[in-house]
């Protein structure tokens, strides 16, 4: 698991405006049986997610657990569990968070450059290609040469 810097993510997230997000909580109302867990607690441990580069509910709780005297200052309470993760995950709209990025996109647009396309929104599906590389033994698949010692292919 990745590291991430704590001082860097909190500032990461200093540019989300905390009244913008409480607005489209309030609006979508998903902090009403939130088992614990608000929708803030859930945003800022899907980002640490996405930061460190995990991929699992266990890498995501004890990841925020081990920084659990700076989550504090993040806003977050308590680092969740993955018992609760897993539920929210089911339960909870993602529509706040989508709500959340165009919102901030709308109030941030004016200090992007003016030669940037932005991002507008979108009626149909996305696909997305990954271009990630698997490691491969090369005992097993020679044809896979990556480098002198490693054999991998590109997705």
């Amino acid at each position: 698991m990745s590291n991430v810097n704590i001082s860097l993510f909190s500032q990461i997230l200093g540019v989300i405006d905390r009244e913008l997000f409480n607005r489209e909580v309030r609006k979508h109302n998903t902090d009403k049986y939130n088992k614990g867990i608000n929708t803030w607690t859930h945003f800022v441990s899907m980002l640490f997610m996405q930061l460190a580069g995990v991929s699992s509910l266990r890498d995501i709780s004890n990841g925020l657990r081990s920084a659990t005297g700076n989550l504090n200052h993040l806003g977050v309470k308590k680092a969740p569990c993955k018992s609760s993760m897993s539920y929210i995950n089911k339960n909870r709209s993602y529509e706040v968070f989508a709500d959340v990025y165009f919102a901030l996109l709308e109030k941030l647009e004016p200090s992007l450059r003016k030669s940037r396309l932005y991002a507008k929104r979108i009626k149909r599906k996305i696909f997305i290609m990954d271009a990630s590389i698997i490691p491969l033994s090369l005992s097993l698949f020679d044809w896979a040469k990556f480098r002198t010692h490693k054999g991998a292919v590109k997705q």
